[in-house]
């Protein structure tokens, strides 16, 4: 078990972010681009050699300034913004600002350090590949309004110009798609990952994609960790004779969607999973409970396969 001595605190932001050291009063804020990143690392070199970097997920901002840390082999947890926002509750602090966060991130980090695991990267192309999976979402999004768009009553001029955005969108989506499975097919650990993940019925090409870029964690965790992280754990609601609804809640951004369509597929699949989701129809659940627990079934099925693959020796 790694020792640290030291404990930096990053809140990160769109075009900044800010630093503290547990037991340091110094705060700094810095751009949060390549220039900004370099500068941070130099500055608190010392304090990474031996420490603990802690910051939230926010939207993929973090992405940068997590792989250039784990590049430079420094050691970066990246926290469940949820258990931040109560851990911070819990400390009676109603105020919020970047610097606040900051401070309490690192308190975070010294308290909890021993059992925080750290962030590694499975690919030398990790931030491309995120940021190839984010755009490709963000332009099947723009895909979607347009189309939307062009079943609407409008003038001629206006449709053609939708037509002319749906051709240029899909292009786009095919040119970034083809990009994403060439840095996979250069990594062999990746490569083979993919091919596991779309042995699972309900899980394709693209599916199996967004699964190892946007949830880098699959394999490393335990069932119940990775249904949790995926946002389709139910979550117990019950206090003494009561006995509440238990719902899904919470989870990584992007992921339940990509789960969803996953979980549509197996359905009407001929496997075992589709004869997973008729059983628990028989037994009187309601559909949106049948599929979410096929969602849930299919990420640990995903998981426990590579985590033998993870285990196989070399």
């Amino acid at each position: 078990m790694t020792v640290y001595t030291n404990f930096i605190g990053v809140d990160i932001g769109k075009f900044s972010f800010v630093v503290s050291v547990y037991g340091v009063k110094a705060i700094k804020e810095y751009d949060n681009d390549a220039v900004g990143i370099k500068s941070f690392i130099k500055d608190y070199r010392p304090y990474l050699s031996k420490g603990l970097c802690v910051l939230e997920t926010t939207g993929g901002y973090e992405m940068r300034l997590v792989l250039s840390l784990c590049e430079a082999g420094y050691s970066v947890h990246r926290a469940n913004a949820r258990k931040v926002k109560h851990f911070i509750r819990s400390l009676g602090i109603s105020a919020k600002t970047d610097k606040l966060d900051s401070k309490a991130l690192a308190l975070y980090g010294y308290e909890r350090g021993a059992r925080l695991d750290c962030f590694t990267p499975q690919s030398s192309h990790a931030l491309a590949l995120y940021e190839l999976v984010q755009r490709r979402q963000d332009l099947k999004r723009l895909l979607v309004a347009e189309k939307n768009r062009l079943k609407a009553p409008r003038a001629d001029l206006v449709q053609a110009s939708c037509q002319v955005m749906i051709e240029t969108i899909t292009h786009q989506i095919g040119l970034i798609s083809e990009q994403i499975n060439a840095f996979i097919e250069q990594d062999p650990a990746l490569k083979a990952k993919k091919e596991i993940l779309k042995s699972i019925p309900g899980i394709g090409e693209i599916t199996a994609n967004e699964l190892l870029v946007l949830l880098p964690e699959l394999g490393t965790l335990s069932r119940r960790q990775i249904a949790s992280l995926a946002g389709v754990a139910p979550i117990a609601n019950d206090s003494g004779a009561f006995k509440g609804y238990r719902a899904t809640r919470y989870g990584r951004a992007d992921i339940k969607p990509i789960l969803f369509l996953s979980a549509m597929a197996a359905r009407n699949s001929k496997s075992r999973l589709k004869t997973f989701y008729n059983r628990l129809i028989e037994s009187g659940k309601k559909k949106m409970v049948a599929l979410t627990a096929l969602m849930r079934k299919i990420i640990v099925i995903a998981n426990a396969r590579l985590k033998e693959f993870n285990s196989a020796p070399v």
